[in-house]
């Protein structure tokens, strides 16, 4: 058995400015009983990260700095970049394709954290939690009949993107007596979501029949700005959007204009076209809007599962297994990267 080292990094915005992690349990259990696997953390938290800070390293846990071709571009001995999480609209994967470097995403393991958050805002929104709350803050108990809510009962769902949270979402909400749930995703297979009683339609006919909207696909060329006027226009006035995924999915100067006339009944967004959000947002200004920094999901069990999945990606390539989750697997077929990834196929 080769005895040589494989060295993990992570990335410094796991740690705070003293060098002490932030986070309870980052999955790092997985590689102890790995003795030929080596652990460190970048000095520095740099977005994007910097060629010379993976140095040395053959795979990176990356949080959330951005990778670019730049970042790639010493990857004699690197082989993997490790999203921890499910999000890559940061990650410039043609370059790490060209510099023969693989990126993975955490499959599965955000599915229920999200779904969970997802549920606990559609309540909330239904009825008027953030109102009601208010009303008590502020004295006037006697305005309380002016805000009646609804239940989930007898509402329809509806998903864009029908991956492994929308799916989750959909099996979380089985109790509460909803209608049949909707799916606007041109890549769902029809037995897929006949296996879990949603019906496949079109992104008009879901804006127009659901109550509540929760987005869950990727940011692409070909959803940027997919929700837009004219598809909030054909939203029910009683009806709310969610959006767990990424900002740039919907425009935010029209879900403004909506959510200021009352054209829609609110909102709850978890993310935004510009972040991080430094300075008081103007959907802060509306009171039919819930908001979260981007980490509405973010639990300990979130972390743990998340981190035990891109540790164990680096288990696998470190005893020459294939592991979940690549974006870019046509890398296993390339002598370049081959070549890197050789020295510890002998581990067994």
């Amino acid at each position: 058995m080769s005895e040589r080292k494989f060295v993990v990094a992570l990335t410094g915005d796991f740690n705070d400015d003293s060098g002490a992690p932030k986070f309870r349990d980052i999955g790092l259990s997985v590689l102890a009983g790995n003795p030929h696997i080596e652990q460190r953390v970048f000095k520095q938290h740099r977005n994007p990260i910097e060629a010379e800070q993976i140095e040395g390293a053959q795979g990176v846990i990356v949080l959330t700095p951005a990778i670019t071709a730049q970042s790639v571009a010493k990857s004699e001995s690197l082989l993997v970049m490790a999203r921890f999480g499910v999000g890559y609209d940061n990650v410039d994967v043609k370059a790490c394709t060209a510099a023969n470097v693989l990126v993975t995403i955490t499959v599965g393991a955000v599915d229920r954290p999200v779904a969970e958050a997802a549920v606990g805002w559609m309540i909330a929104l239904g009825h008027n939690m953030r109102a009601k709350d208010g009303l008590v803050r502020t004295g006037q108990w006697n305005e309380r009949s002016k805000y009646m809510g609804c239940e989930l009962r007898e509402r329809t769902l509806g998903v864009v993107g029908l991956g492994g949270i929308a799916r989750k979402l959909i099996d979380l909400l089985r109790s509460f007596g909803m209608k049949q749930p909707l799916a606007f995703d041109p890549f769902a297979k029809p037995e897929m979501a006949a296996s879990l009683g949603v019906r496949l339609v079109s992104l008009d006919e879901l804006l127009g029949q659901s109550d509540f909207v929760s987005i869950h696909c990727p940011l692409t060329e070909q959803t940027h700005g997919l929700i837009g006027a004219r598809q909030l226009a054909l939203m029910k006035p009683g009806a709310y959007l969610l959006n767990t995924a990424r900002g740039g999915i919907v425009d935010e100067d029209a879900l403004y204009e909506a959510l200021k006339n009352r054209r829609i009944a609110g909102a709850a967004l978890d993310c935004f076209a510009q972040e991080p959000v430094t300075t008081p947002h103007r959907f802060g200004e509306l009171d039919n809007v819930l908001l979260a920094p981007h980490r509405i999901a973010w639990t300990n069990e979130l972390f743990r599962d998340i981190g035990q999945t891109a540790c164990q990606v680096m288990v696998d390539l470190s005893l020459g297994a294939r592991p979940r989750g690549v974006l870019n697997p046509e890398l296993f077929d390339r002598p370049e990267f081959q070549a890197k990834w050789k020295p510890f196929q002998k581990h067994s």
